[in-house]
C-alpha cells in the first residue's frame, strides 16, 4: 500500500466542517489503497507561536521519504516557505478554504496569510480542494495551474426527509460562532419576523469566537428577539439529526464557505434553504432549492426567509428541489478516493 501521513493541526474531534472532512477521509483512504496515520500538528494554527513551527518542522522533517505528506490548509497555509522546503517528503495541500478570506482579520493580518499561502502553495507537489469555487480562486488569485488542482468535494450521508414542525415554524442554522458565519446579521435580519410564529435553533459551538459571541448576543438584545431563538451550543449527531427533522427552513447567512457542508446536509434532508452566495455557497446549492442573498445584507437576508416562510406552496417546491439536489449528492467514498488516486499518483 501506498503511505502516506495526514498533517492535521489542533484537535480533530471538534466539530467544525473542515475537522469532519478530515475525519471521513482518515477512516476511509486505507479502503483504496492508502496505509494513511494521523501527525498532530499543534493546535496554534493559523496563528501559530515560533515553538509551534519549531514543533511542526521537526514532526514532519521524521516523516519518511516514500511517505507523502498531505497537510491540511489550516496549518498548511500559515507555514512559511522555509519550513516547507526544508521537508524530504512530498506535500499535497488540502485546501478548505485560503485562510486570508476568513472574516474578522485585520488588513495587515490577511496580507501576511495571503503571502504566507501563496508561497506555500507554489511549493505543493499537488493541491486538493473542496469546491470548484476554491479551484478558481487558488488559480486566479494564488498563482496556482489548474492541473495541480484537483476537486474532492466533502461525502454526505444519506439521510431521511425532514418532517418539519410547521407550528411554529421551525428555522435551522448550523456551524460554530465564528465571525464568517455572521449570525449577528442572521438575527438583525430576522427581526423583521418578530410578530410571526417562528422559533430558530443555532447549532454550533460558542466558545471560539469571543468577537463573534458577542455580537450575536448583541443582536439579540437590541432585536429583543431572545424568545424565539435557542443557542444550543456543540451537540451530538443523534441531536443533530433530530434539529434536522424538526426543521421547516435551513438558513445559512454566511460570509464566505469554501463548500458549505451543512448546506448538503439540509438538501440531504429536503430541507429549503435561504443562503448568501459567499464563496461557494451560490454553487453548492441549485437556485430551485435555495433563495439566494448577498453576503451581509440583513436586509436581504430577512426578506428571503420572510418570502419562504410566508408561502407554503413555495416551500415546498424548495424542499422538492433540495430533496432531489441531495440524492445526487457525492458519499464520502467518493471523496476519499479521489484523494487517494492524487496521493498514489505522487508516491516514488
Amino acid at each position: 500500500m501506498t503511505s502516506a501521513a495526514f498533517a492535521i493541526p489542533g484537535d480533530i474531534t471538534l466539530a467544525t466542517g473542515g475537522y469532519a472532512y478530515d475525519r471521513r477521509v482518515l477512516a476511509l483512504l486505507p479502503t483504496f489503497g492508502v496505509d494513511v496515520h494521523h501527525l498532530a500538528l499543534p493546535g496554534g494554527f493559523p496563528d501559530p507561536s515560533v515553538r509551534d513551527l519549531d514543533d511542526t518542522r521537526r514532526l514532519l522533517q521524521v516523516v519518511p521519504k516514500h511517505t507523502i505528506i498531505l497537510a491540511d490548509g489550516l496549518a498548511y497555509g500559515a507555514m512559511p516557505a522555509e519550513v516547507i522546503s526544508s521537508l524530504h517528503s512530498p506535500v499535497i495541500a488540502l485546501v478548505h478554504h485560503p485562510l486570508c478570506l476568513e472574516a474578522g482579520l485585520g488588513k495587515a493580518r490577511q496580507d501576511e496569510l495571503y503571502a504566507l499561502e501563496k508561497a506555500a502553495l507554489a511549493l505543493a507537489r499537488h493541491i486538493i480542494v473542496t469546491s470548484a469555487t476554491t479551484a478558481a480562486t487558488l488559480t486566479a488569485d494564488f498563482a496556482v495551474p489548474s492541473e495541480r488542482i484537483t476537486i474532492a468535494e466533502p461525502g454526505t450521508d444519506p439521510a431521511e426527509r425532514a418532517r418539519g414542525t410547521g407550528q411554529p415554524l421551525m428555522l435551522l442554522a448550523v456551524g460554530s460562532i465564528v465571525p464568517r458565519k455572521a449570525y449577528d446579521t442572521l438575527v438583525r435580519a430576522l427581526a423583521c419576523l418578530k410578530i410571526r410564529d417562528w422559533r430558530i435553533a443555532i447549532v454550533g459551538p460558542t466558545d471560539r469566537s469571543t468577537q463573534a459571541f458577542t455580537a450575536l448576543q448583541a443582536a439579540i438584545e437590541d432585536t429583543g428577539l431572545g424568545p424565539h431563538i435557542a443557542l444550543t451550543g456543540a451537540v451530538g449527531q443523534e441531536q443533530l439529526d433530530k434539529f434536522y427533522d424538526a426543521c421547516d427552513l435551513f438558513v445559512m447567512p454566511s460570509l464566505y464557505e469554501g463548500y458549505g457542508m451543512v448546506l448538503a446536509e439540509a438538501m440531504a434532508r429536503g430541507l429549503p434553504i435561504v443562503c448568501t452566495t459567499g464563496g461557494a455557497a451560490a454553487a453548492t446549492v441549485p437556485d430551485a432549492a435555495a433563495l439566494k442573498v448577498p453576503p451581509g445584507d440583513a436586509k436581504a437576508l430577512g426578506s428571503a426567509i420572510r418570502r419562504v416562510l410566508d408561502d407554503p406552496p413555495l416551500r415546498q417546491k424548495m424542499s422538492d428541489a433540495a430533496w432531489a439536489a441531495g440524492q445526487k449528492l457525492p458519499r464520502w467514498d467518493d471523496t476519499a478516493r479521489k484523494i487517494a488516486d492524487v496521493i498514489r499518483n505522487l508516491s516514488p
